[in-house]
């Protein structure tokens, strides 16, 4: 697919992963409009780390993935929507159910129904590698059952079933993508390797952090970024599920001492039980089976773990202001 004046639309583009996708399609030469969650403040997210000319050649425009009328507003005339829009934090779930059904299902079904009714050209939806639960075996393909072991995870599956849904019953061009656990510049120390990196660029003489044992495929925000481009531009996507990751695990623990190695610091470590997720929620193995994505897409990594550790670092040391190294982010 040529990008170049293509009109599309990125919820949730204020987050992470959604400012990273706004940055590569504004640079090949896409017409992006962020919707971002409404807030008095007119606050811009992650979008206000962007290059002020891209800043420059996007249109933002707030609104509430919850509210039907809102989207359906900004979907007219799109040629691709990406919909990231979503409630992501796992521990916050297991206290407010009720907002990640509003938002992550109720606003998937805003986003289908709107983008139905506009004739919008392709739809991707954004799942989640939470949404296997803990393998049943691994690498972990397409084909592996859901299986909700929290209430996020629930949510995820329920908006993608609705996603395929509209596929079969309407014909709605929807793809969707299933990113394994990102990592990169910009995320909230909510996720575990900036709550590592936090605490040892601050200096404290201990650090904190829940279990060391899971094992998580990471995977650096610019080839997820590239996942989601190249998804949009397949055909052969369309009613699909497709993951992309490394297809290499690796525990927290060694994540850690990775982060130990850049930073140069090792400080006592001190396991946090409120940083724990209950035993029966736990996912302890989480490892992506990529061959569908390099099959139909041609979408493979590019970088490593090791590798891209440096450039999140480098963030924080310039943004460490932003984050509270001493306060668990649920």
């Amino acid at each position: 697919m040529n990008w170049n004046s293509k009109k599309v639309l990125i919820t949730g583009a204020g987050g992470f992963i959604g400012s990273h996708l706004v940055e590569e399609l504004a640079t090949a030469g896409a017409r992006v409009t962020a919707f971002v969650h409404y807030n008095s403040r007119s606050d811009e997210g992650n979008l206000k780390f962007l290059d002020s000319r891209i800043r420059n050649e996007i249109n933002i425009v707030f609104g509430d993935i919850r509210d039907f009328f809102s989207v359906k507003r900004s979907v007219k005339s799109m040629d691709v929507i990406f919909h990231l829009a979503a409630l992501i934090g796992i521990p916050y779930s297991y206290s407010a159910p009720q907002s990640y059904m509003d938002t992550n299902i109720q606003g998937t079904l805003n986003v289908l129904q709107a983008s139905l009714e506009a004739g919008t050209g392709k739809v991707v939806h954004t799942s989640t590698s939470e949404v296997y639960g803990t393998a049943r075996y691994v690498p972990i393909d397409e084909n592996h059952p859901l299986n909700a072991q929290s209430p996020y995870s629930a949510t995820k599956i329920a908006a993608d079933k609705l996603a395929e849904s509209f596929y079969h019953s309407f014909g709605l061009p929807v793809a969707t993508i299933r990113p394994f656990n990102t990592f990169g510049p910009r995320q909230s120390a909510r996720a575990v390797i900036p709550t590592i990196l936090t605490q040892l660029i601050s200096g404290t003489k201990e650090i904190r952090i829940g279990s060391l044992a899971p094992v998580r495929d990471f995977l650096y925000v610019k080839d997820t970024a590239r996942g989601f481009m190249t998804v949009a531009e397949s055909d052969k996507t369309i009613g699909e599920v497709t993951n992309v990751g490394t297809g290499i695990g690796v525990t927290i623990k060694e994540v850690l001492e990775e982060c130990f190695h850049l930073t140069g610091r090792m400080p006592d470590i001190l396991l946090d039980d409120s940083r724990i997720r209950p035993e029966n929620s736990e996912v302890l193995k989480l490892v992506c089976n990529n061959n569908k994505a390099k099959n139909i897409m041609q979408w493979e990594p590019k970088y490593s773990l090791k590798d891209a550790l440096s450039e999140v670092a480098d963030f924080i040391k310039v943004n460490l202001h932003m984050y509270k190294p001493e306060t668990y982010n649920i």
